[in-house]
């Protein structure tokens, strides 16, 4: 029965009941989180491989010719590009990768949604604005603050009222949600309308997720290249170009100490993550100058250092020093001091 070929109904079904149950999952980096990540990734991708084989939407058709029941299809692309941005990754260069394969689902989504007249004027004048400089995209065309500040009110203010209006739509009895699942099966024309306020909300959230990936893009491009790559000491050392330590055991060159090399690996671009802020030589300098650090202590205290017979000054210092101390004991006997206050 598992070899048999699932229909597009049923593995588009799966994927979205994995998204949704991403969405209530309350440790998003536990291994369980990543592979249903994993899992609902792989599910929006067969869909599109099905889709494609069956040339479900063709640049000769208008959005008359779409069944209600086809409409949720359009949103693969989108929810694909979701989860993408949601994958783990190690360096900045496997995210920058990530963040390629999401930013082109988003606009294949776009110009999919575009070529059936389902973009209002405003995010069709968007689409132009990001085809024209997908780089530097911002939702807001302006670099006034004021004027960028009133644009985000706006922005958020028309995705509460798309959500509202979504929200809205199926809780109709018209739109029979009987499971609860977000899934109408009641009168054609309110499940169309649902599944198109649907297509608008997303829509909107696609312009702002690419204005987000713009920002992280730039960010993540500034990013150093890793210094220590991955392997063995040997590796480490021919890398860096010489020993990690000295025969003394002192430190060359800046390391972590790690309990377990994959969790620290796993834990990289997340939230918690902590980037070094200081070389062990720079923090061992710091301890010194704080008095954190006691030099010459234990055996080493009792080692005299040899005088130095050449230097005439010190020796002569140390011989007035010891003729005023014996100066000091004659003048001032044991006791003598204490004559008023005897115990």
């Amino acid at each position: 029965m598992d070899d048999e070929p699932r229909s597009l109904k049923s593995l588009f079904a799966s994927a979205e009941e994995q998204r949704v149950a991403l969405e209530s999952s309350r440790d998003p980096t536990s291994a369980a989180h990543l592979e249903a990540i994993t899992t609902a990734v792989d599910g929006y991708q067969e869909c599109l491989r099905l889709i494609s084989a069956l040339a479900l939407f063709s640049p000769n058709e208008s959005l008359d010719d779409i069944s209600t029941s086809d409409l949720p299809y359009f949103l693969t692309h989108y929810h694909l590009a979701e989860l993408t941005q949601r994958l783990p990754s190690t360096t900045p260069r496997d995210r920058q990768r990530l963040l390629s394969a999401a930013r082109d689902a988003y606009e294949r989504c776009l110009h999919q949604l575009d070529s059936y007249g389902l973009l209002s004027p405003p995010y069709k004048k968007l689409l132009d604005r990001y085809t024209n400089s997908p780089t530097t995209f911002t939702v807001t065309a302006t670099s006034d603050p004021g004027a960028r500040r009133d644009a985000k009110i706006n922005n958020f203010r028309a995705e509460k009222e798309l959500r509202t209006k979504l929200e809205f739509l199926r809780r109709r009895p018209e739109y029979a949600d009987t499971d609860g699942t977000g899934v109408g099966t009641g009168d054609d024309e309110a499940v169309r309308a649902v599944h198109l306020a649907h297509l608008d909300f997303s829509t909107h959230m696609t312009f702002q997720a690419l204005e987000s990936l713009v920002r992280e893009w730039d960010v993540l491009a500034q990013a150093p290249e890793p210094l220590l790559p991955q392997g063995p000491l040997r590796r480490l050392q021919n890398a860096m170009g010489g020993p990690l330590l000295t025969k003394q055991g002192k430190p060359l060159q800046p390391f972590t100490l790690l309990g377990n090399r994959q969790e620290l690996a796993a834990g990289v671009f997340r939230p918690g993550h902590n980037l070094p802020t200081m070389t062990i030589d720079e923090y061992l300098d710091e301890e010194r100058r704080r008095g954190g650090i006691i030099e010459d202590g234990g055996e080493a205290s009792g080692v005299r250092p040899e005088p130095d017979e050449d230097n005439y000054e010190k020796t002569d210092a140390e011989t007035y020093k010891a003729r005023e101390w014996d100066e000091y004991v004659e003048a001032n006997p044991k006791g003598s001091g204490n004559t008023l206050n005897r115990g």
